[in-house]
């Protein structure tokens, strides 16, 4: 009988006294109460850091999210204006590019008011201007209603310098354009001068037209200029809001100096010219004259091989030390027999279209042809060719293990040459971006064996 209602005391409290269990309620309502602080006061979300005290989050929980410190939410903010800010004035100008086209250029065209060489001459290349815009608009919007479609209402996901750098291709477009404004404005001042007809239609739009908002044509001319400069402002106000951690960070400081170098290139150029008139000038640094330097060669190189710049990739580009061996038995020597001279290096690859359009395939088509162009150090302000590009389809690149600071270049029934850079990491880089181009290329797998070269029939040449 004791027993039994010792077991059945147990049934009704389950073995726990009046102690434990105020012990346990009081643990348990503690937790609850450090998990609703640290709720309240939990780290934010972009930067990792802790907000304000709790009793003051408990006054602004109702002005802003709860995942983000009151700081990365104004940042947040900042960049969403500043994005749609890219957008929006990107959409304005394409306006005025039209407005030059359709107002402008294609009424004179049709009322024979000046001849095709002279709309050339006023208007450049707008419409390449125009196509351009027209691409990069469409994929700045449809990444801005990706983004509300997953909602993304602060567009965090929008990487406006990953799309910049994809059409990149656009900056000489403009550089072409603002090296002709100082001729194209002078041609227009002469021709209005010299064609009545011209005058009359030109002051009749800017009073009566009203989509001209009381504008003339030199200020619509001006357009490019103005957008061109205005895009490392634009990128500023981007990366100044956005935070470091985020994906598109670095790609925003990379498009920012790329459109900085152009800009310098094209005040440089248009210095050398004679021009009078430059666009902003920005602050030079030595990363940026080594990219105006760089833009210089492309522009040398694709002079040079003929390329159009849509089909064109430049795989490398930098010094390199270039030799050229009397015979075949250099290997044995060692590469300090050469002599080497400082050589300017750039491998270009030249890549098929797989749409009419240059920008709307992400993915690049098949190889036609690769090339190494081969300048001079730069002398008396210009760049001089060491000799024709040399075509991979037509060259066998091999290294050798007794000297792998150097690698060697035959061209088939021509000359040598052997290669090295000053870092030898970069050297071998450099050999297999070279060799693979050969191989997808070439037909000299079949010829490898008649080859008289040391390098190429030594048995511990490398694969």
């Amino acid at each position: 009988a004791t027993r039994t209602r010792s077991a059945e005391v147990a049934r009704a409290d389950s073995g726990i006294g009046q102690t434990p269990a105020r012990k346990w309620r009081n643990r348990a309502a503690e937790t609850l109460s450090s998990l609703q602080a640290w709720e309240a006061h939990r780290p934010c979300t972009d930067c990792g850091e802790r907000d304000l005290p709790v009793e003051t989050d408990a006054q602004n929980c109702n002005q802003r999210r709860p995942d983000l410190c009151e700081k990365c939410c104004k940042r947040r903010t900042e960049r969403k204006e500043s994005v749609l800010e890219f957008v929006n004035t990107e959409a304005s100008y394409g306006e005025d590019l039209r407005i030059i086209k359709e107002e402008f250029y294609l009424p004179m065209q049709a009322a024979g008011l000046l001849s095709q060489e002279q709309l050339l001459g006023v208007f450049s290349n707008i419409q390449e201007l125009i196509d351009l815009n027209e691409n990069f608009l469409e994929i700045l919007q449809e990444e801005i209603d990706r983004a509300f479609d997953q909602s993304d209402d602060d567009l965090m996901t929008v990487c406006i310098g990953e799309i910049f750098l994809e059409f990149v291709n656009m900056l000489p477009a403009f550089q072409t354009y603002c090296l002709q404004q100082s001729s194209s404005v002078n041609m227009l001042n002469a021709l209005e001068k010299e064609k009545e007809l011209l005058r009359i239609f030109l002051n009749v739009s800017q009073n009566d037209n009203t989509a001209l908002r009381r504008m003339n044509l030199r200020s619509f001319l001006m357009a490019p200029l103005q957008r061109v400069t205005k895009y490392p402002l634009l990128l500023s106000r981007i990366i100044k809001a956005t935070t470091e951690y985020h994906p598109d960070h670095g790609s925003l400081r990379e498009a920012k100096s790329r459109i900085e170098s152009h800009l310098e290139h094209i005040n440089m150029k248009t210095k050398q010219e004679g021009n009078t008139w430059t666009l902003r000038s920005f602050r030079q640094d030595s990363k940026k004259k080594r990219e105006v330097i760089n833009i210089e060669m492309r522009e040398t190189a694709l002079k040079t091989v003929g390329w159009l710049r849509e089909e064109t990739r430049f795989v490398m580009e930098g010094p390199l030390q270039l030799a050229q061996p009397p015979d075949g038995q250099w290997v044995k020597k060692g590469s300090k027999t050469l002599k080497f001279q400082n050589m300017q290096v750039l491998l270009l690859v030249n890549m098929k279209r797989v749409s009419e359009s240059s920008l709307e395939s992400a993915e690049p088509g098949p190889v036609k042809d690769a090339v190494l162009v081969l300048i001079r150090d730069k002398n008396n302000g210009k760049f001089h060719l060491l000799r024709e590009p040399l075509r991979l389809s037509n060259c066998v690149v091999s290294t050798d293990p007794d000297c792998d600071d150097t690698f060697e270049l035959i061209e088939i029934r021509r000359e040598a040459f052997v290669f090295r850079d000053s870092d030898r990491a970069r050297t071998h880089h450099w050999f297999r971006q070279i060799r693979r181009y050969s191989r997808e290329l070439g037909s000299w797998k079949k010829r490898r064996n008649a080859l008289p070269n040391i390098m190429i029939s030594t048995p511990h040449t490398r694969p």
